[in-house]
């Protein structure tokens, strides 16, 4: 446990977020006696403390109070664990989203990097990749509010990897609300298809996720995929149709045939990693021959716009295991990776083991800022730029989720979802509704149900809901 003695709780959530950087799932508890910290805000300074040890930091009052806090608590723990986070202080989800209005703010590049390294403690290429991911969206970034794009989800998978804490269910463990769930989500896509017809809405992206939707049965798929195409694909002018196949070992010739047929021109292929040991550890009963066997019988198919996902830093990994990945992926040649970087939540299998001592090897700070830097030479090796990046809390390593494509095969979709400036109606358990307000510069969200048996009973009470909110800006 870490303790800390605050002066001003207001900055109780911005000091635990900075200590939160530098620990593996700490546990951090504010205190006024028997104290690790004591931190002290004041008007000019900002004093830590450890023993006898004091830290002080002048404050910048040209910068808000908060982000000042967080400054002087990053740089104290900087010092004192010697970790090179390159983010800094910066802790948002989206941090192309701020390079991005900076640039259309007639802010230079210089400027950003240096707004970013003032307020933030950004490391220069960190800065630099978000300029050059906020410049490919500029273009792409929705302005139209009657263009939309239309998520689908399927809750199910073929196993539950270690890391997932998103809402999918084994298959094998129940077949038996499959049909049902199909039937409900069939029975959504139906109505909401209607609803955007009879709004005159413009489909941009329709995107097939999950979940795993490819973990269903041949004819289960066709039925489904059929439904999505009738409603939202044959009668629209769709720039993307992308289904996120993801699991190698749930991937038929039939459901890329029947994905060719129904107008599906992106699929992601995820091997998360192209080790056989660490496939295993991490609950995926795929193997790298695998991966290359669905990939070269996609490619023989005549998709031309594959994605795979690759994930940096997962447990037992060593730089050894991401130069093979990186190798085996280059052999592959996709069109557009995806590097994720490991996080661990707090609803995974992964982050219950490590509170009751599981020991799970997680690579050190140095070697996972070399293993980022692997896959950007792959990227580069592979004639691909930055197109979108994420990032979320409790990455191991504090790093960032990037997608890398080559000119022409970027995943529209990723960047409106990223960006915030495009309506996505959400369909199937678990999906979140967002409705975006362009004039305000505000969105609204409704999310459908978790539970799959829920979802199933309350279907018609979603798409209600659903349609309540849409009507607030398309009444």
């Amino acid at each position: 446990m870490i303790k800390v003695k605050l002066n001003n709780e207001q900055f109780n959530y911005d000091v635990y977020q900075m200590i939160n950087l530098f620990y593996l799932l700490p546990d951090i508890k504010f205190v006024e006696d028997d104290y690790d910290f004591d931190i002290t805000v004041k008007e000019d300074t900002i004093e830590i403390k450890k023993e006898s040890e004091i830290f002080v930091y002048t404050i910048n009052k040209s910068n808000k109070i908060k982000e000042e806090v967080k400054k002087a608590v990053f740089l104290y723990f900087s010092k004192n664990t010697t970790k090179e986070l390159p983010w800094g202080t910066l802790i948002g989800i989206r941090p192309s989203k701020k390079a991005l209005e900076l640039l259309e703010n007639g802010f230079s590049d210089d400027a950003i990097i240096a707004d970013f390294k003032d307020k933030h403690i950004v490391r220069k290429d960190k800065a630099q990749l978000c300029i050059d991911v906020a410049k490919f969206e500029k273009s792409i970034v929705n302005k139209d509010k009657n263009s939309i794009s239309v998520y689908i989800g399927m809750p199910f998978c073929p196993t539950r990897c270690v890391y997932c804490s998103f809402a999918s269910n084994p298959i094998s463990k129940c077949k038996d609300i499959v049909d049902p769930y199909l039937d409900a989500l069939s029975h959504e896509i139906s109505r909401i298809g209607n609803y955007v017809k009879e709004k005159k809405l413009n489909i941009e992206c329709v995107y097939f996720g999950g979940g795993t939707p490819t973990s269903v049965n041949d004819e289960q798929f066709k039925f489904i995929m059929k439904c999505i195409y009738e409603a939202f694909t044959k009668h629209n002018d769709v720039k993307e149709f992308t289904v996120e196949c993801g699991r190698p070992d749930s991937i038929t010739i039939l459901k890329l045939k029947t994905m060719k047929k129904y107008g599906v021109d992106r699929i992601s292929i995820n091997p998360q990693t192209m080790n056989d040991d660490t496939l295993k550890l991490i609950g995926r009963s795929h193997s790298v021959n695998d991966v290359i066997e669905k990939f070269n019988m996609a490619r023989e198919l005549g998709f031309d716009n594959i994605n795979m996902d690759l994930i940096v830093g997962l447990p037992g990994e060593k730089m050894s295991h991401i130069i093979k990945t990186c190798d085996k992926i280059f052999d592959l040649k996709p069109d557009s990776i995806t590097i994720h970087g490991m996080t661990i939540k707090r609803a995974s299998r992964l982050h219950e083991n490590m509170l009751n001592n599981y020991k799970f090897v997680i690579p050190a700070q140095d070697e996972l800022n070399k293993m980022y830097e692997l896959t950007a030479q792959l990227s580069k090796k592979l004639d691909m730029k930055p197109y979108y990046m994420y990032r979320q809390k409790n990455m191991v390593g504090s790093m960032e989720n990037v997608g890398y494509t080559r000119l022409g095969k970027e995943g529209i979709y990723n960047i409106q979802m990223i960006e915030e400036k495009q309506t996505v109606i959400a369909l199937g358990a678990d999906a979140v509704c967002k409705v975006v307000f362009l004039e305000e510069n505000r969105h609204e969200r409704f999310a459908n149900v978790k539970d799959v048996r829920e979802y199933i009973k309350r279907v018609d009470e979603m798409i209600e809901k659903k349609i309540v909110l849409l009507e607030t800006l398309y009444n």
